[in-house]
């Protein structure tokens, strides 16, 4: 006999998705790219983060402008949620026609996430953190194979308000 679905506990998804209330909001500042070796490319860059689904979902979208052109250099758009049956948060990140899906770690008395990505020999580890200024920075490191981890993207970003 097939036993029905669970029935998902939304008030604790809520609850866990609280803890990143630290992002919400509209953020600017600067970002950092490595495109190639030795290529970096200076970014205005914007975050506007925002509660969906009244509160189960939180919607991050981040768009870097190369400040030679104004032309976008980065456009990311991530859906970030909980599951409250393994007690993990969940993202899944969209960029450049691709999306990516990755568990992530919320560190909500340091007011920090981390996640990463790996696709074949490729593996990325993210840190994002509202530092003692109140400042949202991200750093990015990307792996190749067995090559040491580098930067290749840095972001700095302000609440407006």
């Amino acid at each position: 006999m097939t036993q029905p679905p669970r029935v998902p506990d939304v008030e604790a998804q809520r609850t866990a998705m609280k803890k990143l209330s630290f992002l919400v909001g509209k953020w600017t500042g600067v970002a950092r790219m490595l495109r190639a070796p030795g290529e970096i490319v200076e970014m205005l860059h914007t975050e506007n983060v925002e509660y969906k689904l009244d509160g189960l979902l939180l919607a991050i979208e981040g768009i870097g402008r190369n400040k030679a052109n104004g032309m976008p250099a980065v456009q990311a758009f991530g859906i970030i949620s909980y599951n409250d049956e393994t007690a993990t948060y969940h993202m899944r990140a969209f960029n450049d026609g691709r999306f990516l899906e990755t568990d992530m770690m919320v560190i909500d008395t340091a007011k920090q996430i981390t996640w990463g990505f790996a696709l074949g020999e490729i593996k990325t580890n993210s840190v994002l953190r509202i530092d003692e200024n109140g400042d949202w920075t991200e750093l990015h490191e990307i792996t190749i194979g067995t090559q040491p981890p580098r930067k290749f993207m840095e972001v700095r970003v302000s609440r407006r308000i």
